[in-house]
Parts: structure tokens; C-alpha cells; sequence
């Protein structure tokens, strides 16, 4: 009961803050320093977004549960390196949870057809409009030649937080008008 009493405050405090939505210029700027620490992450994940159909950047996703837990992160999708639309992302989970983190995602559209597929709709949810393969990165920054095949794959990095889960499965993606 304790520990509930001191992580229900931490909890709306994080559901909290992304309510103060960023301006384009600040999800912009947030987005290029995330892909600088994606590159440093992983040089195959770099060469991957450069033969991306296009990019969908959160450079800040926000997760906190107790027991019912949620996550919010705004992000950009580029287009050749261009931001062509912004869009927010957010899930709810009920389970055994207890923690908070701050994550980043970065999600490749390696076709054309994915990336028309996911542009067309309102809103988009992983693993209903979309399979994500999540890239696990090997010794040396290799990735499983399996997720290579994907049409959208995705990497989870810079967990900060006592949460841990590596999954986009019901996260759902909506267009912002910025």
C-alpha cells in the first residue's frame, strides 16, 4: 500500500506532462537529436533509415503504471529526411506494472506501400493496422536477417526509468494538426 501511495502522484505527474503539447519546432529539434543517438546506437539501423520509405520519430514517449499504466509521446515522420506530418502516440496496459520511464521509438517504413498504408488512415494501431517488427540488435550493431524482410520495423532505445517493456503491440498512432 505504500509503495501505491508514492507512485500514484508519479504517475499522474507523467501522464501530466506530456499534456503540454510540443510546438513543431521543439518536436523537430527533439527528433533530430534522437535520430543522432539512434545512429550512435546502431550503424545497421542507420543504413536502414536511409533506405526508409519514411521515418516516424518519438523522441520522448512517456510510460507509467500502477497496476493500470498508459504512455504518450509526440514524434515526427520524415520523408527524406523531411517532416512531412506530426503525429502522437499513446497505449494503456492493465497488469502487473509498478514504475515510470521515458523511452524513445523510432519506426522505419521500409516500402512504399507501408508508409501510403499507415499516411491513409486516422489513426493507425500497431499490431491491428500494422505488424512492427521490433529489431533486436545483436554484437556489433547487427540486426536478425529476419526483421531485415520487415515492411515496418521498429527500435525501442534510451530507456530512463524503473519500467521495461519492449513492445509497440497496441500503441496507437494519430495525425496532430501542427
Amino acid at each position: 500500500m505504500k509503495l501505491q501511495v508514492l507512485f500514484i502522484p508519479l504517475l499522474w505527474l507523467m501522464l501530466a506532462l506530456p499534456a503540454q503539447a510540443a510546438s513543431s519546432q521543439e518536436i523537430d529539434a527533439k527528433a533530430t537529436e534522437a535520430m543522432q543517438r539512434f545512429y550512435q546506437h546502431s550503424s545497421a539501423g542507420r543504413e536502414l533509415a536511409e533506405r526508409a520509405a519514411g521515418v516516424l520519430v518519438f523522441p520522448e514517449v512517456y510510460k507509467a503504471g500502477v497496476g493500470i499504466g498508459g504512455e504518450y509521446g509526440e514524434g515526427a515522420l520524415r520523408v527524406s529526411g523531411v517532416t512531412v506530418d506530426y503525429y502522437s502516440t499513446a497505449a494503456a496496459s492493465i497488469g502487473f506494472q509498478l514504475g515510470a520511464q521515458i523511452k524513445s521509438q523510432v519506426i522505419l517504413f521500409m516500402t512504399q506501400d507501408a508508409l501510403n498504408r499507415f499516411r491513409r488512415g486516422d489513426g493507425w494501431e500497431a499490431g491491428v493496422d500494422g505488424s512492427v517488427a521490433i529489431a533486436d540488435i545483436g554484437a556489433g550493431g547487427t540486426i536478425d536477417s529476419n526483421t531485415l524482410q520487415s515492411p515496418i520495423i521498429g527500435f525501442i532505445f534510451s530507456n530512463k526509468g524503473l519500467m521495461y517493456n519492449l513492445t509497440l503491440e497496441g500503441s496507437k498512432f494519430t495525425r496532430m494538426n501542427k
